[in-house]
Formats: structure tokens, C-alpha cells, sequence
């Protein structure tokens, strides 16, 4: 097999017709600054994706988001907060951004996501925790039922990261649902993308409000410019939002062909010793990005340091970065599964609640190319270079 001359992508935009209409309308109407008709638009139409009844605030990252919904929460200096280990840094920075400090819970094997027992656990050692920040790995759904019961047991404000999921149902309940606060992000890999952006979620009209004071410099109700709270510059572009609105009528068929993606590479791999990223039955994953894991028995040997990784070949067996390196070499991007937050050394000194599901599925796993816009013929070459590991 001869190196693509053209990349494989791991997850890039796809654009159609309609984001242009609306982009059009922004410039004919002289409205391209922050908030306008289409920030509007948008965070209805989400709301009514989602089921109607919220209330959306457009952002300009899905980081900013987290931000604010770690405010509303209460979050303060000193607070232990409760979150996924197993995540990308932008699920548990902003907590630091109010100087709470982050307690990482480990994931369970059946959906890389919180563990609902470890969870119990980090509560039994912080019981004084009054905030959870859960994500949804990779567009899979956590464990919903169990998480928001030991949420109400210890009193505690869900904040729900759903940045991967949207288009993701948990017993037929969409994710970016469940928690008191939850956020989405239209960054530019995402499953829908407005090239960049978040939407906080609430079902309480005044934390809109309140988010959307902070999002603006907390510009108080003056003739003048009066600030008696920390403020930030949070908010959508009309522009950025009208490209989010044309994407949002393509949503459904990007979750279908992601999907399909899914579903090929479990065909293409059925035979090799790996194992695709798990999901539950009862949940309906939006299959963002497809994963694997090389099962242990399969495993070459793998020796990762902080910033580089050896391994040694093995007829019969591979390993992650074996496979990463194997797939660069054929012109097709892909990436190694988020290390655990527990291992990064700016939080080296938190409090990890462990249940050794994460760092194994970090040393094991693996992110392959995802875009929809892969044809049959390159999914079938990525397939093929992942056999060639396990010659």
C-alpha cells in the first residue's frame, strides 16, 4: 500500500448551503458584532433540539461556558469539586479559574466515563463537595441514572460537560440535559461547528440572565460605564452563530454517517485483538469519534514518559502509539486517547479517586479518523494499515 497523497483527517468541518444564508442576512442587516438575531436564533433552535424550555446563552468557546456554569454553581476559593479524570483540560480548568480545586474521579470500563462508585467514594472523602463537572467522553454517555443519584444524595449541582455529545441520548433523554447547568462547544472538529463557540444551557431564565451580565464586563445598569463584579468578554459573534444555525439543520444526518464510520470499523477490525470504544444499550452515542483499545493480551511493549513514547514490535501484536506512528506514515491523522487529568503535571498534587479504568485506556486506546467526509475506499485503507500492525 502506497502513502495517500491526500490526508485523512481525524474530524475537520463539514459545511453546506445554509450557513451562508444566514451569514449573508448578518452582513445585509450590518449586524457582525457580538450577540444579534442569529445568537438569538440559535439558542433557540438548540433549546428546541434539546426539547424545549431552556434557556441557552451562545459563548464564545464551550471552555467559557464551563466558566460561567462554574460560577453559577458557586464555586469559590478553596472548594473541592468533584470531576472527570478521564476528559480534555477544558472540562476542569475553569475551576481553577475561581480557585476551587479539582478532586479527579476515574471512569467506569463500560463507558470510559465517571465511574458512578467512584463518585460515592470521593464524596465519602469530601463530603463537604457541593459541585460535580461530568463529561461525556467522546460522545458516549455517562451513566446518567446512577451519577444524578449520588448528585441528590450529597446535595450536590451537577455541571455537565457535553461538549462531545450532542446528538447523544442517554434512555432516550439528550445529553446536555441532565445537569442543573450544561454546556456544548461548536469548536471546529466537533460534530456540528459554528469554527468556534459554546452554549451554556440552564432551565432557570434568571442564571441566564446572571451569565449573560458576567459574559458582558458585568456592566451594571448605569448611563455610564459602572463595573461592581469581575466580568468577562464570553459572547457569540452574530457571524459565528449563523454558521452554528446553518450546521444545526445537518445535525441529524452528521450523527447518522458517524455512525456508519462506527460501524464499518467494527466490521474492518472484527478479527484483530481490539476492542472499539464501549457505549451502553440503553444510550444512543453520536459516535463523534471512533476509538479502540488493543486488548491486553495483544499488546506490544509500550514505554511512555512525559513527552515521548518507545515501543518494540512484536509479530502479532501492537500497541497505540505502534499504530499512531504506523497511520502517519500513510498520511492519516490520528491521536492518542486524553490523558487522564490525574496524570498532567499541573494538577500533580490533586486527589484522584481511582479505579484504574482511565490511565489503562490511555495506555491501551487510540482515536481513529472520524470525518464524515471519508469515503469507503480511505476508511478501508486506515483499516488496512491497522492490520499491517498485527502482521
Amino acid at each position: 500500500m502506497e502513502r495517500l497523497e491526500k490526508k485523512i483527517l481525524l474530524s475537520s468541518p463539514t459545511m453546506h448551503s445554509e450557513e451562508k444564508d444566514f451569514i449573508s442576512e448578518a452582513f445585509a442587516r450590518n449586524w457582525v458584532a457580538p450577540l444579534g438575531f442569529n445568537c438569538d436564533g440559535f439558542e433557540y433552535e438548540v433549546s428546541e433540539y434539546l426539547g424545549g424550555g431552556f434557556h441557552n446563552f451562545a459563548t464564545v468557546s464551550g471552555t467559557a461556558a464551563i466558566h460561567l456554569a462554574v460560577k453559577l454553581a458557586g464555586v469559590k476559593k478553596g472548594d473541592p469539586v468533584l470531576c472527570s479524570d478521564l476528559t480534555f483540560a477544558a472540562t476542569v480548568n475553569p475551576i481553577t479559574y475561581e480557585g476551587g480545586v479539582q478532586v479527579f474521579v476515574d471512569s467506569e470500563p463500560e463507558t470510559w466515563n465517571m465511574s458512578p462508585e467512584a463518585l460515592e467514594k470521593a464524596f465519602e472523602k469530601y463530603p463537604q463537595a457541593k459541585v460535580v463537572v461530568l463529561a461525556h467522553l467522546y460522545g458516549t454517555p455517562a451513566r446518567m441514572d446512577e451519577i444524578m443519584k449520588v448528585c441528590r444524595d450529597h446535595g450536590a449541582v451537577l455541571i455537565e460537560d457535553a461538549a462531545e455529545a450532542m446528538a447523544s441520548d442517554y434512555k432516550g433523554q439528550k445529553c446536555g440535559t441532565f445537569g442543573e447547568y450544561s454546556i456544548l462547544s461548536f469548536n471546529g472538529n466537533k460534530i456540528i461547528t459554528s469554527s468556534g463557540g459554546g452554549m451554556l444551557i440552564t432551565r432557570e431564565k434568571e442564571k441566564r440572565t446572571k451569565a449573560l451580565f458576567w459574559a458582558t464586563q458585568s456592566r451594571e445598569p448605569s448611563p455610564w460605564y459602572q463595573h461592581e463584579e469581575l466580568g468577562y468578554n464570553y459572547r457569540m459573534s452574530n457571524i459565528v452563530a449563523g454558521i452554528g444555525r446553518g450546521q444545526l439543520r445537518h445535525l441529524e444526518d452528521h450523527r447518522e454517517r458517524k455512525e456508519r464510520i462506527y460501524r464499518r470499523y467494527q466490521r474492518g477490525l472484527a478479527d484483530l485483538p481490539v476492542t472499539m470504544n464501549p457505549y451502553l444499550e440503553d444510550s444512543h452515542p453520536n459516535f463523534w469519534l471512533s476509538c479502540l483499545t488493543v486488548n491486553p493480551e495483544a499488546m506490544c511493549e509500550q514505554v511512555r514518559t512525559a513527552t515521548s513514547s518507545t515501543f518494540r514490535s512484536e509479530p502479532g501484536k501492537s500497541c497505540p502509539d505502534e499504530i499512531l506512528q504506523k497511520l502517519a506514515e500513510y498520511n492519516i491523522e490520528s491521536r492518542p486517547i486524553w490523558k487522564p487529568m490525574h496524570l498532567q503535571p499541573f494538577f500533580r498534587d490533586h486527589d484522584f479517586i481511582s479505579t484504574g479504568v482511565g490511565e489503562d485506556v490511555f495506555q491501551r486506546g487510540i482515536c481513529l479518523p472520524s470525518d464524515i467526509k471519508m469515503s469507503e475506499y480511505e476508511q478501508d485503507a486506515v483499516i488496512e494499515v491497522i492490520r499491517m500492525c498485527f502482521d
